[in-house]
């Protein structure tokens, strides 16, 4: 049995709309998932995986293995059904390898009068590792302390339309080791805002991007009547973070190779597009996924310049704590 968690930092190319799957009352028709305790929004598990399995099996050119059906089920060797599981009518059902979970906001974009600045808060930061915290002290809600590169005049800052107090001590935010090497996430933390908890949920939701689309009438050349709808997204430039776990309890011939060329008269199992590197865990084949959702993108409205995804840096890497879990009590 092979365990092992993995911690991704993503960022948003373009606005992103994952659905709640119809329309509800509110200030838009379609909107898109939240977390219902703190309400901010966050790309679902579902969603991710979806994406992830299907752009990899478009990958390795198993377009059947892409969905809820009709899997080759040779979870043995297919990389796709081993690392995803597999469902089949003939009951030849396998469970997958990984499990991929929600990516939640670590920055989100906001527009001030002193240009564009990320904002998130002290308890996001520390969860994941980040540095540089020690001097930030917001005792009330209407306070805000900002990074070094924000250079504001004064002792306000305004986030969108709410104008705030800016504390007189500048932070310098550094990033987990494993996120270093990012040069998007380096300037976005130069000009990082760190809020109140209590304030974060109203920031977000009060700058979400708001669409308007309608449907064409081909003979008239104008809008259907009736057919304008509203929609929101994550906007672009916002940074996400989510867990893959890796629960690997088969046994077999492991690593195996997948073939660097794809071979139309000779399909094997492990064939291929031309590939830089062999799999021999189904977090490489996860990672391939993640690689074409930078052009394949994720979520709906993925025709109207939707959807796409980017992953920074490298995965931070946990192994299981030493001397097993906690017993119940």
């Amino acid at each position: 049995m092979e365990w092992k968690k993995e911690t991704y930092l993503i960022m948003t190319l373009d606005p992103v709309h994952i659905g709640t799957g119809g329309y509800r009352l509110g200030r838009v028709d379609n909107a898109i998932t939240r977390e219902p305790g703190s309400n901010l929004p966050k790309i679902p598990g579902t969603g991710l995986s979806g994406a992830v399995r299907s752009a990899a099996a478009y990958h390795y050119r198993r377009p059947k293995c892409a969905g809820q059906a009709d899997h080759c089920g040779s979870a043995e060797t297919c990389p796709i059904c081993y690392t995803f599981g597999s469902a089949r009518g003939d009951n030849k059902t396998f469970a997958g390898a990984i499990s991929l979970f929600d990516a939640q906001l670590l920055l989100f974009p906001v527009w001030s009068m002193f240009g564009p600045v990320w904002a998130t808060t002290k308890e996001i930061l520390e969860r994941y590792g980040f540095g540089g915290l020690d001097t930030i002290n917001l005792e009330q809600d209407d306070q805000v302390a900002a990074a070094t590169g924000v250079q504001v005049t004064g002792n306000a800052l305004n986030l969108g339309w709410l104008m705030l107090k800016l504390i007189s001590a500048r932070c310098i935010i550094t990033a987990p080791q494993a996120w270093q090497s990012s040069n998007e996430l380096s300037t976005a933390l130069q000009r990082t805002v760190v809020l109140h908890p209590n304030l974060f949920s109203h920031i977000v939701n009060s700058n979400l991007e708001v669409r308007t689309s309608v449907s064409i009438d081909p003979f008239t050349g104008a809008a259907r009547t009736g057919a304008l709808f509203t929609y929101e997204a994550i906007p672009r430039a916002t940074f996400l973070v989510f867990d893959v776990v890796m629960d690997d309890y088969r046994q077999g011939k492991k690593p195996w190779e997948v073939s660097k060329t794809y071979n139309e008269t000779s399909k094997g199992d492990n064939a291929g597009e031309n590939l830089s590197e062999t799999w021999s865990s189904p977090l490489d084949v996860v990672k391939t996924g993640l690689c074409l959702i930078e052009y394949l993108g994720i979520g709906g409205m993925g025709t109207r310049g939707f959807g796409r995804i980017k992953q920074l840096g490298s995965p931070i890497v946990s192994q299981p704590r030493q001397g097993g879990f906690p017993s119940r009590t």
